[in-house]
C-alpha cells in the first residue's frame, strides 16, 4: 500500500491562525496536527506517502517533515519514519482531485487516503492492513455524528482503478470533483465496504478553541492506539 495525505486548503474556519500558516502545522497537544495522520499511516503498514499541500505553505511543510524521518527534539524517540514525496495543489478542486494527483505516485498499488486535520483515538490499523492484502474494492471509514451535513468520511482506501473513476467525473455545482461521487461509483458496483471508526474521531480544523480540546483528549486517552 501507498499513502496520500491531503494537507491543502485555506482553513478559513480557523481565522487569523491560518493567515500565513498551514493549519496542519498548528499544535494539537504536544505535536503539530500533521504528525497524527502520518503516524496512523505508518502503523497501518504504509511506508511511502505523498503529501499534497497548498502553494502558499509548501515550504513550511517541507521544513517540518523533511524526508519523512522525524525524531523527537531531543533525538531520543523516532516519531515516524516514512518516505515522503510532495505535490502542490495550486487551486482548490476537491478531495477527489487530490486523489487524482496521486496516480503516478501510486503506480498501480492500493492507496490509503487520510485527511491531514483528522485525529483518531484508534489507528484502525488492522482493518486497513487486512484490506491491503486483497484491495479489490474500496473501503471507507465513517462515524455517526449529530451534524452529518458538515462532515464526510474520514479515511479512504482505494484500489488502483480509482484513477480511472476520477478521470470520468464531472465537477459538481461548486466546481470540484467530489469524493462522494467516487464512493458512489464503488457502492453501485457493490465494491464498497464501510467500517465505523472505533473510539473518538475529531476534525481539528473546525475552530481554534477545538484545537485545545483535542489536545486534552489526546493526553487523556492516547491517540492512534492499536485497533
Amino acid at each position: 500500500m501507498k499513502g496520500l495525505l491531503c494537507a491543502g486548503g485555506e482553513a478559513t474556519r480557523l481565522g487569523e491562525l491560518t493567515r500565513v500558516a498551514n493549519k496542519h502545522l498548528l499544535p494539537v497537544g504536544r505535536w503539530p496536527m500533521v504528525y497524527y495522520p502520518l503516524q496512523l499511516l505508518q502503523l497501518a503498514g504504509v511506508r511511502q506517502v505523498l503529501v499534497v499541500t497548498g502553494k502558499q505553505h509548501a515550504g513550511q511543510m517541507i521544513d517540518l517533515l523533511g524526508d519523512g524521518k522525524v525524531l523527537s527534539r531531543d533525538g531520543a524517540e523516532p516519531l515516524f519514519a516514512l518516505d515522503l514525496t510532495y505535490k502542490v495543489q495550486t487551486q482548490p478542486g476537491g478531495i477527489a482531485q487530490v486523489v487524482g494527483m496521486a496516480a503516478d505516485f501510486a503506480a498501480g498499488e492500493p492507496l490509503v487516503v487520510v485527511l491531514g486535520d483528522n485525529v483518531f483515538e484508534f489507528s484502525q490499523q488492522e482493518a486497513i492492513r487486512a484490506w491491503g492484502e486483497n484491495a479489490d474494492g474500496a473501503l471507507i471509514f465513517a462515524k455517526d455524528v449529530p451534524d452529518p451535513e458538515n462532515f464526510g468520511v474520514v479515511v479512504y482506501c482505494y484500489p488502483p482503478d480509482v484513477f480511472d473513476v476520477i478521470a470520468g467525473l464531472t465537477p459538481s455545482s461548486r466546481g470540484e470533483l467530489e469524493i462522494t461521487d467516487v464512493n458512489r461509483h464503488y457502492a453501485q458496483g457493490r465494491r464498497l465496504a464501510v467500517r465505523e471508526v472505533a473510539g473518538w474521531w475529531e476534525d481539528a480544523g473546525k475552530h481554534w478553541q477545538h484545537l485545545a480540546e483535542i489536545g486534552r483528549l489526546v493526553e487523556e486517552t492516547g491517540v492512534n492506539k492499536p485497533a
